[in-house]
């Protein structure tokens, strides 16, 4: 006669016969780096993430592993890994978004530059979607650079207009603006309602505009154009100094704006 205990281990094992096997979890592959060989870590790192990008496993646009997984697949630490991201930074072939991680890097939009500079049209021309987004504006006195680019007089006031620009979702630049505001008064009210220079513009009568001058500088950014940017203050940033005049020659507007170097490539052209 069988016992109980017999009986409750025999169905305990005919149960476990009619289960699958479980199957294992694979652990991802480290890829440890060869600490006695001549090029330090961080080099062996870049040089492994750089191949994964030619070869195509990371596309344009992909976002890297976290600084963790990376350290985890190649056995070393984060800083060792956040070094070799830099410099693959510095050589332009990943870009890095604050609170969202590093990505591989696109091709950057192209801005040309001209007779007739417009933003909008330029974009449009690429084929990609773009918009402002005003942050702040209002009517004040104008700093010296202003008022001596648009020919100001003594206690003349502007109009100054803060916007960024979006293509396909990312923020592109940070953009000051300024308008005599003797000559378009409620000027500041009427761009937040067009969120468009030119369309703002032709509100007052004003259908074409020529770009006078543009100057383009490299410079560290504010802390307020970077937190814009979503980028670090110590990346330089492609700031454009620009006055635009009406048909007449009287001037209209003068812009700073600070573009992200990653994302737009100004190109100055000889257009008619």
């Amino acid at each position: 006669m069988t016992s109980p205990a017999a009986a409750k281990r025999a169905v305990a094992e005919q149960a476990a016969g009619e289960r699958p096997n479980p199957v294992p979890t694979p652990e991802p592959n480290p890829e440890p780096t060869q600490r006695d060989a001549a090029m330090p870590l961080w080099q062996q790192i870049e040089t492994a993430l750089l191949k994964d990008i030619r070869a195509g496993l990371l596309s344009e646009g992909d976002k890297l592993p976290s600084a963790f997984d990376l350290a985890k697949r190649f056995g070393v630490n984060r800083h060792t890994v956040r070094r070799a991201i830099e410099a693959l930074e510095e050589r332009g072939f990943l870009r890095t978004e604050t609170g969202r991680g590093s990505f591989v890097q696109e091709h950057p939009y192209h801005y040309p530059i001209g007779r007739r500079t417009r933003f909008g049209k330029a974009m449009h021309d690429l084929n990609v979607e773009s918009r402002y987004r005003l942050i702040e504006s209002g009517t004040q006195a104008p700093p010296r650079l202003v008022a001596r680019s648009l020919g100001l007089l003594a206690g003349e006031r502007v109009h100054r207009v803060v916007y960024s620009s979006e293509v396909e979702g990312r923020t592109v630049d940070h953009s000051e603006a300024w308008f005599p505001a003797a000559r378009f008064p409620g000027l500041d009210k009427v761009f937040a309602d067009k969120l468009s220079v030119t369309r703002t513009l032709a509100e007052f009568g004003v259908r074409d505009y020529l770009r006078k001058h543009t100057a383009v500088m490299a410079r560290l950014p504010a802390a307020e154009v970077a937190r814009v940017l979503g980028q670090s203050t110590r990346r330089p940033v492609l700031c454009v100094h620009s006055l635009n005049v009406d048909t007449q020659g009287a001037p209209v507007q003068f812009g700073v704006t600070s573009f992200a170097g990653d994302w737009v490539q100004l190109m100055v052209t000889n257009e008619a």
